[in-house]
């Protein structure tokens, strides 16, 4: 998860928006650990894809347990585990689940700032 982390806060940076780099890290963290611990089969990996729009950076990871939908719950204060989708739900504009033929995909977006076309005046 480290690789995933630094690489998509490496290119939100190299898209433009260095600013969103630290959020960009932080949503694919809690999507990639979702996926390891409720998502993933033996010898099955998982997807992780970074896209760019013109008003949205999107990640998403595919994993092969589509019969297991994440939903976000209320851990308790003693729970080490339990809070990933709330903090995904917290800094993400946007954040949904795809099912898949096989497997799902889990998706977060951050809207980014559009570019101005004109001139200061």
């Amino acid at each position: 998860m480290p690789l995933a982390r630094r690489h998509v806060a490496q290119l939100t940076a190299d898209w433009g928006h260095p600013g969103a780099a630290d959020d960009a890290a932080l949503l694919t963290s809690e999507l990639c650990t979702d996926a390891l611990l409720h998502g993933c089969l033996r010898d099955r990996l998982f997807r992780v894809e970074t896209s760019l729009t013109g008003s949205a950076l999107r990640f998403a990871v595919t994993d092969p347990r589509g019969e297991r939908l994440p939903e976000p719950r209320i851990a308790e204060d003693s729970e080490q585990f339990g809070r990933g989708l709330l903090i995904v739900r917290e800094v993400a504009a946007r954040w949904a689940v795809e099912k898949l033929t096989v497997g799902k995909r889990v998706w977060a977006e951050l809207d980014i700032p559009r570019e101005t076309g004109g001139t200061d005046t």
